[in-house]
């Protein structure tokens, strides 16, 4: 999709609604997101404000993309981290609107958060997916590798527990040397 702007999102009611409404969709469909099956507008609007608001405080980077004005996926950078892990970030709460999917949103929000891993001097990523219906293909043609599985991790949205994947990916070979110094 060329026509798709992705940028860093900021806390307001607007953005919040937009986030709320993405999570709701992602839940209802399927996705194993934290969250179960019917998830409320205020529920899913208090976990982005509170997101959003770590996010202010540089815990981490909650990336948008738009198909105009409308908010069509998401994908979270964590970058608040134990002092021993100043080097890695984990992603999170990748989600693609229905009508968007097999389009390259996902993949263009992964190279956003990619680039600003790098530019933070975060070099090595971590994730994990759902077993069942997650998003393990797009992260192996992105380039994780699979760690291992972890059987009945979560419950599906909709009932029925699932085990989730662990990925990791390395954007730079090597250890830079201010890492320990």
């Amino acid at each position: 999709m060329s026509d798709i702007l992705i940028k860093a999102l900021n806390p307001s009611p607007e953005i919040c609604a937009m986030l709320g409404d993405l999570l709701i969709e992602t839940v209802a469909n399927g996705g194993s997101v934290s969250f179960m099956h019917p998830l409320s507008q205020k529920a899913a609007e208090a976990f982005w404000s509170n997101s959003l608001s770590a996010a202010g405080r540089g815990e981490g980077i909650i990336l948008g993309a738009f198909d105009g004005d409308r908010l069509i996926g998401t994908v979270t950078l964590l970058l608040d981290l134990p002092p021993n892990q100043p080097h890695r970030a984990e992603i999170a709460k990748m989600m693609t609107r229905v009508s968007h999917r097999h389009r390259g949103v996902a993949t263009a929000l992964l190279r956003e958060a990619e680039r600003l891993a790098i530019a933070r001097g975060r070099w090595l990523l971590v994730l994990d997916t759902a077993e069942d219906e997650g998003a393990a293909g797009l992260y192996e043609r992105m380039g994780f590798k699979l760690t291992g599985v972890i059987p009945d991790y979560a419950f599906k949205p909709h009932g029925g527990l699932t085990g989730t994947l662990i990925y990791w990916k390395r954007l730079q070979e090597g250890v830079p040397p201010e890492t320990f110094e």
